[in-house]
């Protein structure tokens, strides 16, 4: 009973977290304008935007994960660890005019101090090993039952002429 508790929680917050991120992006749409790279800044909605609705999606599935209580808080802390740090490396960038080494295509090359280029590095690539460790742990847990076989069921469609 506490672990399937637990899982809803987790899915609740994730539910939640998921509408913080679109309140948060909604308003930063508006600021978009006013940034050192308002490029970026668009990148920086559209990634939180995703984000936001990546967050809905896992809270409404995560009660069904078949996880244990570590694995579960090791995914679900990896998972908002790796989106919250993805999303901040961009606002960094998109705040101060930097990040060219690391995501030339988002910043148009534009370069910040060696400071702020290491800084969004960091972040950046402290986000990518987090995913894959969410992911991985979150793609076991969507595994099927060892004594549910994966059969196809066909029922016929009711209402419909034979």
């Amino acid at each position: 009973m506490e672990l399937t508790n637990n899982l809803e929680r987790q899915g609740h917050r994730m539910l939640q977290l998921g509408v913080a991120m679109m309140a948060i992006v909604a308003v930063e749409g508006f600021a978009i304008p006013a940034l050192a790279l308002p490029r970026t800044g668009l990148s920086v909605h559209t990634l939180g935007t995703l984000q936001a609705l990546l967050f809905l999606a896992l809270g409404l599935v995560w009660p069904r994960l078949a996880l244990g209580r570590t694995a579960s808080l090791v995914a679900w802390w990896t998972y908002v660890y790796s989106s919250f740090a993805t999303w901040a490396a961009y606002v960094l960038a998109a705040v101060w005019g930097a990040g060219g080494t690391t995501m030339p295509l988002a910043t148009g090359g534009a370069r910040g101090s060696a400071a702020q280029e290491m800084a969004i590095r960091l972040v950046i690539f402290s986000s990518a090993p987090t995913f894959f460790v969410a992911i991985a742990i979150i793609m076991r847990g969507l595994r099927l039952p060892s004594a549910a076989p994966l059969v196809a069921h066909h029922e016929p469609m009711r209402g419909t002429a034979r």
